[in-house]
């Protein structure tokens, strides 16, 4: 039986996408797709390309809707654009025109939070990823890590429950990506919202996740689910010593391997 207290959960999901044309046949990117996360879970989905990973992010951030099943939040249906969920993709988003500060403040300003408050809060943000200094400076002003940390922050800093990352770190360098793991974690510890992580980088999500799920190529639909028995906090920068590292990273790999070899 599902838990009530899941965070999000995904209910028999099938998602079909009509391409233009009218002989054109539909795309399945989901079938019969079920699970949910726990509040303060961190979980990772991977997967082959095109397996439905993102779908399951859009769907859940209510910018598409299921061709059947239920997308839950919180007991209620995601029937609609979804306010109450974060969403951080590859591009880090900021608005050009506005200072790194505001730009970590605009989803306190869109929640009408007080100046003085936002503005507070922002600030103790922008400390923890190690941006003081940088607050008036312009993103193109601004290195990629840089504006991801920035990115990263000015959706952690309104407090979502629920927070969905879309391969967050994928065009950043390797050492870059280790180092915003890391603060990314400690970020995540402070509050503990419920994160749900698309990547393709089988170290990162084990370092980085409480359970991870594995998906068959397109129509995607879930292979395989695993516990990340790792104790925290991570030390990501020597997640290899870890003696059951090398175990998990190998299901995950055989997993991965034998959906590409069928396709």
């Amino acid at each position: 039986m599902a838990d009530q207290a899941a965070a999000v959960r995904l209910e028999a999901v099938y998602k079909a996408f009509v391409p233009r044309g009218r002989s054109a046949q539909p795309l399945l990117a989901l079938e019969d797709v079920s699970f949910e996360a726990r509040p303060g879970e961190f979980v990772s989905l991977v997967g082959p390309s095109g397996c439905g990973k993102s779908t399951v992010l859009n769907l859940l951030a209510g910018l598409i809707q299921p061709s059947a099943g239920r997308v839950v939040h919180h007991g209620g249906p995601v029937t609609g654009i979804n306010t109450d969920v974060g969403y951080i993709t590859q591009d880090d988003n900021l608005l050009p025109w506005r200072s790194m500060l505001r730009n970590v403040e605009y989803g306190l300003e869109l929640r009408r939070v007080p100046k003085a408050e936002r503005r507070r809060r922002a600030r103790e943000f922008i400390e923890l990823v190690g941006l003081a200094g940088f607050e008036d400076h312009y993103p193109h002003e601004l290195s990629g890590g840089m504006r991801k940390r920035a990115g990263i922050v000015r959706t952690l800093v309104y407090d979502s429950d629920v927070v969905l990352m879309d391969e967050p770190f994928g065009p950043l360098d390797a050492q870059t990506r280790v180092i915003l793991q890391d603060e990314l974690l400690k970020l995540w510890e402070l509050k503990r919202p419920t994160v749900l992580f698309v990547t393709h980088d089988l170290v990162e999500a084990i370092a980085l996740s409480d359970r991870i799920i594995t998906f068959t190529c397109r129509p995607g639909r879930i292979k395989r689910e695993y516990e990340v028995r790792l104790p925290r906090p991570r030390d990501v920068f020597h997640i290899h010593d870890v003696p059951q590292f090398r175990q998990l990273y190998d299901a995950l790999w055989d997993d991965i391997r034998m959906e590409i070899a069928a396709t």
